[in-house]
């Protein structure tokens, strides 16, 4: 399958079925016991990001882009801190979602911006690239460009999450393509956490801090990365 096969099976799936699927998971409505372990383990991840930079104590004004911004459950709080952010997703949907969260939070709307956009089209300098939880949808020979790419836009920090590669959780996902259902349309990649250090620090960036979010069905590995 092609990179472009790809984002279109992505783009047309968060428009369609798993646009329904994972705005449930992201809200707080009733949802099965998988999409409730999912949506926890989603929001570990979201608040371990929001600690970090929340600790730095420097969010008012400081330039933000969440590539991949789903419906905004970084970007609103991040807003609310006094960040200024630009939200992107593959998702018309997800990006309409993310603008209906934003005014039901009575944030400054001037403070955030959410557009539909896929990463390899994204431009501009911003202090900080977050994203979470999208080198999923990218296959080994495409997450070089991805992150290389995502580099070229932070002036000083790249913060990205991916599902790691291990022999454990390799089986896991074996297991689980046995039982197909109608959400699962997009495959769910891999990537070993030494490659992905390999061409972070190809660009001159280093690890500064890092966590892992692991429940029954969840599972992100999470990199802080800054300019050396």
């Amino acid at each position: 399958m092609t990179k472009t096969d790809d984002k279109r099976i992505v783009r047309d799936y968060f428009n369609s079925t798993g646009f329904d699927r994972w705005q449930r998971i992201y809200g707080d409505g009733q949802v099965n016991k998988v999409q409730l372990d999912i949506r926890k383990g989603h929001q570990q991840t979201i608040d371990t990001v929001l600690n970090w930079l929340q600790a730095d104590d420097n969010l008012q004004g400081l330039s933000i882009c969440d590539a991949g911004c789903g419906v905004g459950s970084l970007s609103i709080p991040l807003a609310k801190s006094g960040a200024v952010i630009y939200g992107s997703d593959i998702s018309e949907k997800m990006v309409l979602e993310a603008y209906q969260r934003a005014k039901s939070s009575l944030i400054n709307i001037d403070n955030i911006n959410f557009v539909a956009q896929d990463l390899e089209t994204l431009s501009g300098k911003y202090h900080t690239v977050v994203c979470l939880d999208v080198l999923i949808h990218y296959s080994q020979d495409q997450v070089a460009t991805m992150i290389n790419h995502l580099i070229s836009l932070a002036e000083s920090r790249l913060i990205i999450s991916f599902a790691p590669k291990t022999l454990a959780l390799s089986i896991l996902k074996k297991v689980g393509e046995l039982f197909p259902g109608p959400s699962k349309t997009t495959r769910a990649y891999q990537h070993r956490e030494t490659d992905i250090i390999k061409i972070i620090e190809s660009n001159g960036f280093s690890i500064q801090r890092q966590s892992m979010t692991s429940t029954s069905f969840y599972y992100s590995r999470l990199l802080e990365t800054v300019r050396k």
